[in-house]
């Protein structure tokens, strides 16, 4: 049976988070729109057949109108189970309670221009990467800012 087209069928419990920096110590972040206040970095579930590189590179494209390249992503090869938030939950299949999040990053220029798509994110914002730690909602994005950020300082 064909399912209505206004009506979405679950996500998918497995999804990439991309953080794109200027690598000098500076990281995008977006608020969404349906909850003020809550910024993030790129963030997305993954669609049927899709690899996470896929999802990340996809995600990145829609989020931002930014068209990675893909040797330019990287893949941390890190992944993390956390608790689905219960406002969120309605999007998954019934008991669905848990996510599988895996990481990637990209350098990209600090003054490019950032398309953010239409209903998902309402402002944006590049921020120095402790000041973003603290802004984000989401514990696993604070997580990455902070690896990265002490990866930067460590190679300069």
């Amino acid at each position: 049976m064909r399912q209505p087209e206004n009506i979405k069928p679950p996500k998918r419990p497995i999804s990439v988070l991309v953080l794109l920096h200027d690598n000098q110590g500076n990281v995008l972040l977006m608020e969404r729109s349906d909850r003020v206040g809550f910024w993030q970095s790129v963030t997305g579930s993954l669609e049927e057949n899709e690899t996470p590189f896929q999802a990340a590179l996809r995600e990145v494209a829609e989020e931002t109108g930014i068209q990675l390249q893909p040797e330019n992503l990287k893949d941390w090869a890190y992944a993390l189970d956390y608790e689905i938030f219960a406002h969120w939950r309605y999007r998954y299949a019934p008991n669905v309670t848990h996510n599988r999040e895996h990481w990637f990053s990209a350098e990209i220029p600090a003054g490019i221009v950032v398309r953010l798509s239409q209903g998902e994110h309402r402002a944006q914002q590049w921020l120095p990467a402790p000041t973003a730690a603290e802004k984000v909602f989401s514990p696993s994005n604070r997580a990455i800012i902070e690896q990265w950020y002490a990866a930067l300082l460590s190679h300069k």
